[in-house]
């Protein structure tokens, strides 16, 4: 018997990194997902190797009307909406003086707004349901800010923000919204502009857990939230960081 056998969520972000790593991890589980990401065609084969559990919507999370759908279609093939998994994200690395208005927007529209509506458009779902859970992917830089960071902590401190916010506001209906704030975590965006002179290696071995994070350890937390083991968790931020933020052995 899996920890979210008759559950349905919704995963942005879902074809690599983290958000692959819990549409595996969930259908593992039991659920049955409906997954979506920019990168259309490497999700659509995610969903396919899930099998008849995995339905695959092209949806841009900066656009109400694709939320809409991608409610409406995951409604439609599974019979209702349990879980939201708000993953999708981007990172700029630019110092504050060089960074851009529409640079600073880009990360915002999709780290922050993209929550926003993904929250909107699914908890009326959720309330249907009889209640759910929504997970948002916040950072350890919504919690502690970092240089060159600066447009990616504005919207991952807003995540953790309207996450608190949604808490006491769905709570009466039975919905529960929490967020994971992964430290490093092995992913392709180590790879984005601007990280081509930080010595990972030397960087994570200083830290508590002596390496660079999993995909799959995040989304283990995320098994948990989905879970009904974790009913009477709400507005809370769950770091899975290694140890990063208590500090680096140099």
């Amino acid at each position: 018997m899996g920890r979210l056998d008759g559950k349905v969520a919704l995963i942005t972000g879902a074809a690599r990194g983290i958000g692959e790593a819990f549409a595996r991890r969930f259908v593992a589980e039991g659920a049955k997902v409906a997954l979506c990401d920019l990168l259309d065609e490497q999700v659509r084969k995610v969903a396919e190797s899930l099998g008849a559990g995995a339905l695959h919507v092209p949806c841009d999370v900066r656009r109400e009307e694709d939320w809409s759908r991608f409610v409406a279609r995951a409604r439609a093939r599974f019979g209702r909406v349990n879980v939201l998994v708000n993953n999708a994200g981007i990172v700029c690395v630019q110092g504050l003086l060089e960074t851009t208005l529409e640079q600073y927007l880009d990360v915002t529209r999709t780290n922050q707004v993209g929550v926003f509506l993904g929250m909107k458009a699914v908890a009326p779902a959720l309330r249907d349901a009889g209640g759910g859970s929504i997970i948002n992917i916040s950072s350890i830089n919504g919690l502690h800010g970092t240089a060159r960071l600066l447009a990616y902590c504005a919207s991952k401190f807003a995540v953790t923000g309207m996450t608190q916010a949604a808490a006491q506001e769905l709570g009466p209906l039975g919905i529960r919204v929490n967020s994971i704030h992964p430290g490093g975590i092995d992913t392709a965006m180590n790879s984005d502009p601007g990280f081509e002179d930080v010595d990972a290696a030397a960087f994570y071995a200083a830290t508590p857990a002596g390496r660079i994070g999993r995909p799959e350890e995040v989304a283990d937390m995320g098994v948990f939230l989905a879970s009904d083991e974790s009913d009477y968790l709400r507005g809370a931020a769950f770091v899975v960081d290694g140890g990063i933020a208590s500090g680096l052995r140099y």
